[in-house]
């Protein structure tokens, strides 16, 4: 029987009753066919097969590869790196705490100026008069992305304004640096709260990978007259 979430790697654990409802529907279960179940924590949706664990790679289903490793981070490379250059505004929506004052160091660390937001509301009608080339959002602030209002308008900004924005969503639950996760979740980059004390090197890796990546295609896109 599963023990710990494929997604955000937290313990689950499961009451005699609840064992038992399991092991009856996985016995009822037809071949090639999986049992789905939300995870109480990050409530991503896991797939069991009739063993009481995710199916393998190669029997039917497609197991996304594991979340990078991070044994570098704290090793201190990228820390002599240079500023980021052309990356004048950042806004941040999250609680005003310590990880929001850790947030806004590391912004500015990488030559940032940056704008703090404590509501959604108040981000948004921020973003109707600046051009932010970062955002930076908490998402357990509004109990994850799938009820987020904030999240909500990130993914529903016309594209010639969205493509110029580096967005980054923060979390308890989330993965750093784990750009498939970043892409289901319609972000740039993703970090878990843990690994704040490091976001400046987080940066300093992950937005000239992304330059590098989508620079070329902006510049063409300018050329051409459009963004």
């Amino acid at each position: 029987m599963l023990t710990q979430c494929p997604f955000c790697q937290q313990p689950l654990r499961f009451s005699d009753e609840q064992v038992s409802r399991l092991e009856q529907a996985l016995a009822q279960l037809a071949p090639g066919k999986v049992l789905n179940l939300k995870c109480p924590h990050c409530r991503e949706t896991i797939g069991l097969d009739k063993t009481g664990l995710p199916p393998q790679k190669g029997k039917g289903c497609i197991v996304p590869p594991p979340p990078p490793a991070l044994d570098w981070l704290h090793t201190g490379v990228y820390q002599g790196e240079e500023k980021v250059e052309d990356v004048p505004m950042a806004l941040v929506l999250a609680r005003p705490d310590e990880q929001r004052q850790r947030i806004g160091q590391a912004l500015e660390a990488v030559g940032y100026q940056v704008f703090m937001a404590e509501t959604a509301s108040e981000a948004l009608e921020r973003m109707r008069f600046v051009n932010f080339s970062c955002i930076v959002f908490h998402v357990d602030m509004e109990g994850g992305v799938g009820r987020s209002t904030f999240h909500a308008h990130m993914r529903s900004l016309p594209m010639e304004r969205r493509r110029y924005i580096f967005y980054i969503l923060l979390s308890d639950s989330l993965h750093t640096l784990y750009d498939l996760e970043a892409l289901a979740r319609s972000a740039n980059l993703t970090v878990n709260t843990r690994d704040l004390e490091h976001l400046d090197v987080i940066l300093r890796k992950a937005i000239p990978a992304y330059e590098e990546l989508f620079g070329a295609f902006l510049e063409e896109m300018e050329a051409y007259g459009r963004r």
